[in-house]
């Protein structure tokens, strides 16, 4: 029929997800992203509207997908929030390592990438990353860490989170990771509780 859209969006939306991943916002033009989904430029603006439309749509799969995986794992807190932690890191190690998925961390990249995004981009990133703190800080306290301990330990494992996609990208193996996970395990173990 003509007029209607022959393509499949769950499969445009990831093959556009893996460009901005792999090379990211400002390194990913047009001409890469129709290369990528099959889409022509015309097909790209008319389902998605402008780049930054088409990444915020993008930013949000990766968020979705990555952030239920997330939260199944943290779903353990009040039991146990060390195992629970421990489950929130493999989740982001299993992902590192599969070598079906670009190097990295779509959200540690575009962070990386603020000065140079737009604003609507660079607040969109923004929130996405602090969605980490946020569910964090959560399951510890349900873990009953205490509140500035819970905040603190937040922080701290959203950042090394994001740490690993950077230390991923750049060559570390998997032992070392592991390392610096178990550095943080090892402090979280110590952290009182209520």
């Amino acid at each position: 029929m003509a007029g209607k859209k022959q393509f499949d969006m769950g499969t445009v939306l990831d093959a556009a997800m893996a460009q901005f991943w792999r090379e990211g916002y400002a390194d990913t033009s047009l001409d890469d992203l129709s290369r990528a989904t099959g889409l022509n430029r015309s097909s790209l603006y008319s389902s998605f509207g402008d780049k930054d439309t088409l990444f915020l749509r993008c930013l949000d799969l990766y968020v979705t997908r990555y952030g239920e995986k997330y939260d199944a794992a943290l779903s353990r807190a009040a039991r146990d929030p060390v195992a629970a932690v421990r489950a929130f890191f493999d989740v982001t190690l299993e992902r590192i390592a599969d070598p079906e998925l670009p190097d990295g961390c779509l959200v540690a990249q575009s962070a990386m990438a603020i000065p140079v995004l737009s604003p609507r981009v660079a607040a969109h990133t923004k929130k996405a990353l602090g969605l980490q703190h946020l569910r964090l800080r959560a399951a510890l306290l349900a873990g009953r860490v205490p509140d500035r301990v819970a905040e603190a330990f937040a922080v701290h494992v959203a950042a090394v989170n994001q740490s690993l996609a950077v230390m991923s990208r750049a060559g570390a193996t998997p032992a070392q990771l592991r390392a610096v996970v178990g550095v943080t395990l090892d402090a979280l173990t110590q952290a009182p509780r209520v």
